[in-house]
């Protein structure tokens, strides 16, 4: 079981790190640790989900407490059923966007609160280490149900100033496929272009990860072929999507939120819109532009939807490509983001590059990934190689200069350290990034003594 508790969620190899043994004692011990009465599960296509949340719905109802299985979903639809059935919490099983020898389950109380890392998950880790065997009698009821019409009849409600639009849509054989078509059916004005639509846990074509630009290849293809208006690509388990424009080209996740941003401040002026701390600078200025108040947090759907219900929050985004939704009980939902974007181009009625385009004022990098040694040290000395920035401790060290800024944070899912930098041109940008990978990489090679 070591090292299956991650900072979001429980995931590992299956059998070897995850299976039905260990799932079994997880649902017990999270049943036992939410203490409610009645739970939802869902799962996603993989091979070993339906297994697993079987097994984990065994140990729910082992613990006394009832569970209502709404079988393979989304994981969007998993927390509006918490949400709309008012459930006292629920277990998603997915891997989400990882490859297929993965496995997982991300775990929710009331109103799909996530538990973390920081609060809930350590708590059912240390449960479930006590566990000697789970009781055989079920002492809880057992029930299936279909939330997809009902999921999509909520979705529908959020589509507005209708166009015709041509949509390619690659749900890269994850949930994507299940309801996507289903709501872009119901609107003859939408042209749906599907690929990878049928659910398939192998991933015959490509992993469903669409942050990684290898894997929008086809999408992008496909885009320019068709003469479509937009791309979309979806996750495994449907809670992230990218966008590709009319000429095929990938649209940076934190763009595409800012642009984004339009509707709802136009629905709630002077709304506050939350954005990750690794967002272009052009994101902030751009909210304040549209007379919202741009809000900066650390990174994780966790973190994120915790400070969008204290800042109460109305949409939130981060480089991931989860996007957050105060109408949706403040979770992450790509076909809710899809439904947006289709609305922004209803509204505006020109090409998504050219809403981009504005905001294409800075040049960065994508996120670097460096596994160190000695992470504290390498704070330290970036800390004093850097004490004439402004420093920012949110999630790592962030420093800005009147030019260029950076942040560099450890990841959270895995041991490594990852770092964006962002400037006002591209010879900036290279000379800092070839100063920062300098001490940087002296700590990947075992460490050294901090610079004098």
């Amino acid at each position: 079981m070591a090292g299956i508790f991650r900072a979001y969620d429980i995931r590992g190899v299956y059998p070897a790190e995850i299976n039905t043994e260990i799932v079994h004692k997880i649902g017990f011990a999270f049943a036992q640790f939410l203490g409610q009465s009645h739970i939802v599960i869902g799962r996603d296509m993989r091979d070993a989900s339906s297994a697993l949340a079987h097994a984990f719905a065994d140990g729910v109802l082992a613990a006394g407490v009832d569970v209502t299985d709404i079988g393979m979903v989304t994981t969007p639809m998993l927390y509006y059923a918490i949400i709309d059935g008012r459930f006292g919490g629920g277990a998603m099983v997915t891997a989400s966007h990882l490859p297929a020898r993965y496995n997982g389950i991300k775990l929710c109380r009331e109103k799909a609160i996530p538990l973390s890392g920081d609060d809930g998950l350590p708590e059912v880790e240390s449960a479930v280490q006590r566990i000697a065997s789970v009781p055989t009698l079920q002492t809880g009821h057992y029930d299936e149900l279909s939330f997809l019409d009902r999921y999509v009849d909520r979705m529908v409600a959020f589509v507005k100033y209708l166009e015709p639009l041509k949509i390619v849509v690659d749900a890269g054989n994850g949930m994507g496929g299940l309801d996507a078509p289903v709501l872009l059916a119901r609107f003859p004005n939408y042209e749906l272009v599907p690929m990878y639509m049928n659910p398939d846990g192998s991933f015959p074509h490509h992993v469903p990860n669409p942050a990684l630009e290898e894997t929008t290849r086809d999408l992008q293809a496909r885009v320019i072929a068709e003469g479509a208006d937009l791309g979309v690509a979806f996750d495994g388990d449907g809670d992230r999507c990218a966008f590709v424009d009319e000429r095929g080209e990938r649209i940076p996740a934190d763009l595409a939120m800012a642009i984004l941003a339009e509707l709802f401040l136009r629905e709630t002026p002077e709304g506050t819109i939350l954005y990750d701390l690794r967002a272009s600078q052009v994101v902030p200025e751009y909210i304040r532009e549209l007379g919202g108040r741009p809000v900066k947090t650390r990174v994780g759907h966790s973190f994120i939807k915790e400070r969008m219900r204290k800042e109460d929050a109305v949409f939130a985004g981060e480089l991931a490509g989860h996007y957050y939704y105060r109408d949706l009980g403040y979770t992450d939902s790509g076909i809710r983001t899809m439904i947006a974007m289709l609305n922004l181009l209803g509204l505006k009625g020109v090409p998504l590059s050219q809403l981009v385009r504005p905001l294409q004022k800075y040049v960065r990098t994508d996120e670097i990934n460096v596994a160190v040694q000695d992470t504290s040290k390498l704070f330290r000395e970036l800390q004093d190689v850097y004490s004439d920035g402004e420093q920012e401790h949110l999630d790592g060290l962030t420093v800005t200069y009147a030019h260029w800024w950076f942040n560099l944070r450890q990841s959270h899912t895995e041991p490594v350290v990852r770092l964006v930098i962002e400037a006002e041109d591209e010879i900036v940008l290279q000379d800092e990034k070839a100063r920062l990978l300098a001490i940087v990489h002296h700590y990947e090679n075992g460490g050294r003594d901090v610079l004098p």
